[in-house]
């Protein structure tokens, strides 16, 4: 199905952090209660027409600082060959063996090629079986997280946990003079990628095809958000997200949301 257009009216909600009195909330009604959902495996075309078994890992994952990378380190030493297809063939997995750095020299996971597509080292293809029979297809930090009963976000680098949640920040001075800082939670569309955004063959979070969640997203993705606003925080987003999901005059709703 074709996306939406990038620009339509979108709601959004301002308020201050509960557990800091500092930071203003900027959140976007219009995206977090719409029923987006992660489509890998069951519909993602893949952002690039020639990788399309690797969804939006074709390029690797930047890390957000030497603290993401040092906690995906620890994940990455639990990896076997049961879990990580592209593990190399040695005892202790060097640091080398699935790190690189882009043009600008930040640091990212290293890409590898496989069955003539390029992907993310930790991007186990469609043909990966596990011991037990079952498919290894997806990304293997997910998988070690599920095996040990953790959550994704823990084992992974932070913006592949984050996408296609984004969050930004402002400082903002009042008329006043006082200031805060506005933290926005809201969509990471094409946008968000960069000028580069615009070249992806496929992109989900504007296309009706990953919009059939049955529950909206901000309780899909709870503990993604959690981690970002704080506990408090987001109790009181979900206050908001059910009163505008309520309200009988609900406006802008997401265009890629079925009507």
């Amino acid at each position: 199905m074709p996306e939406v257009d990038l620009v339509f009216p979108r709601a959004w909600v301002e308020f201050v952090n509960p557990a800091d009195e500092t930071e203003v909330m900027r959140c976007d009604l219009t995206w977090l209660t719409s029923s987006y959902t992660c489509i890998f495996g069951t519909g993602c075309a893949g952002i690039y027409a020639d990788a399309p078994d690797v969804g939006c890992c074709t390029l690797g994952a930047h890390f957000a600082d030497s603290d993401d990378e040092k906690r995906v380190a620890g994940y990455v030493a639990m990896l076997d060959e049961t879990l990580w297809q592209f593990r190399p063939d040695r005892a202790k997995v060097k640091r080398s063996d699935w790190v690189d750095t882009d043009d600008e020299g930040e640091r990212k996971t290293l890409v590898v090629e496989y069955d003539g597509q390029q992907s993310c080292v930790f991007a186990n293809r469609p043909d990966f079986v596990r011991p037990d029979g079952s498919s290894g297809a997806g990304c293997a930090l997910h998988a070690l997280a599920l095996t040990l009963g953790k959550n994704p976000l823990e084992t992974k680098p932070d913006v592949c946990w984050q996408l296609p949640l984004r969050r930004t920040f402002r400082d903002v001075e009042r008329p006043d003079g006082t200031t805060y800082t506005e933290v926005s939670i809201g969509e990471y569309d094409r946008r968000g990628w960069g000028p580069g955004g615009h070249d992806l063959d496929w992109y989900c979070t504007g296309n009706p095809d990953a919009h059939v969640a049955p529950e909206p997203l901000y309780l899909t993705s709870a503990a993604e958000l959690t981690e970002l606003m704080g506990a408090a925080a987001y109790a009181e987003l979900v206050r908001h997200c059910e009163a505008h999901l309520a309200s009988r005059s609900r406006l802008a709703i997401h265009p890629a949301d079925p009507h």
